[in-house]
């Protein structure tokens, strides 16, 4: 609904979850605004309720806890079951990632469901799953999914049960990446399709050449477990890397797996998440999809 700089609303996120409406802010200063926001979003939506997701650290830290604060209207349920393009995902409005789900990736998902039929997929970084069901609610044969939160896993099996999918027929790994990439190489196994959304490597300018360094190593890795001519989708939410930066590191990436990458996809978040001329910042995620080739 809102999306910051993007909306002419700097600082400012509203996110609409069926008949809720989340908020969150990214500054003290912005607590006035709030009261004009509320009436805006009633008259423009009517909506349920309307809830405030106020973080307890830092500002700007989306792993810091938070709570959610009643702004108008009722608290939405603590397990609250939400549509995307036919796919239902259960989104914890309070304790999951963003304001409950990354919703900018919403397009990037239906790009990989339309190509996933016929194939074995590995997902990583899987959180609570919604790339991995749109894998497997588009054909694929068997899906891996990778994250180091147990209780993250959980909740993407219990997605898959939401969906009509049988959990127990595909693999959920607790694990660390990149040493599970590293098992994986070991023994030689490949993927026709990887994904690999990993969490932001940079909270400011100052790490963004150890971020970049990061990403080159985990998608040396991640390339490296892809079958020759299958896909990989590469994706960055840093948004100090700049999507030129981005490709540079995977084409680094490609170097060092030995492989050849060739860029079939390059896209950004949902076309709700509008970027502002003069605000590159803005173009935060990058998704990368491309084909594996052997080196002639």
């Amino acid at each position: 609904l809102l999306n910051g700089e993007g909306d002419g609303v700097p600082g400012v996120v509203a996110d609409v979850y069926e008949r809720f409406v989340v908020l969150a802010t990214y500054a003290d200063s912005l607590a006035r605004v709030i009261p004009m926001l509320v009436t805006a979003i009633e008259e423009a939506l009517a909506p349920d309720g309307i809830v405030l997701r106020e973080r307890r650290g830092e500002r700007g830290d989306d792993d810091a806890p938070s709570r959610l604060r009643l702004l108008a209207g009722r608290m939405p349920p603590s397990r609250l079951v939400v549509s995307e393009n036919g796919m239902r995902l259960v989104a914890n409005l309070e304790a999951g990632q963003k304001t409950g789900l990354f919703l900018d990736h919403r397009d990037n998902r239906a790009c990989l469901r339309g190509l996933a039929s016929g194939r074995t997929c590995l997902n990583l970084f899987s959180y609570t799953g919604a790339f991995s069901v749109a894998l497997a609610l588009g054909g694929a044969t068997h899906v891996t999914s990778v994250d180091i939160a147990a209780p993250a896993l959980d909740a993407a099996r219990d997605n898959f049960t939401l969906n009509g999918l049988d959990p127990d027929a595909h693999a959920f790994v607790a694990a660390d990446v990149f040493r599970y990439l590293e098992t994986l190489r070991a023994e030689g196994r490949r993927f026709d399709l990887v994904v690999c959304d990993p969490p932001s490597f940079a909270k400011s300018r100052e790490h963004v050449r150890a971020a970049l360094r990061a990403y080159v190593r985990l998608n040396a890795h991640g390339l490296a477990v892809t079958r020759p001519g299958g896909l990989y989708a590469a994706a960055s939410c840093t948004a100090q890397v700049s999507p030129e930066a981005f490709r540079d590191a995977l084409a680094r990436a490609a170097a060092r797996a030995r492989v050849r990458f060739q860029i079939l996809h390059d896209a950004a978040q949902a076309l709700d998440h509008p970027v502002a001329v003069g605000h590159p910042e803005g173009r935060y995620l990058k998704f990368v999809l491309g084909r594996v080739l052997e080196r002639a």
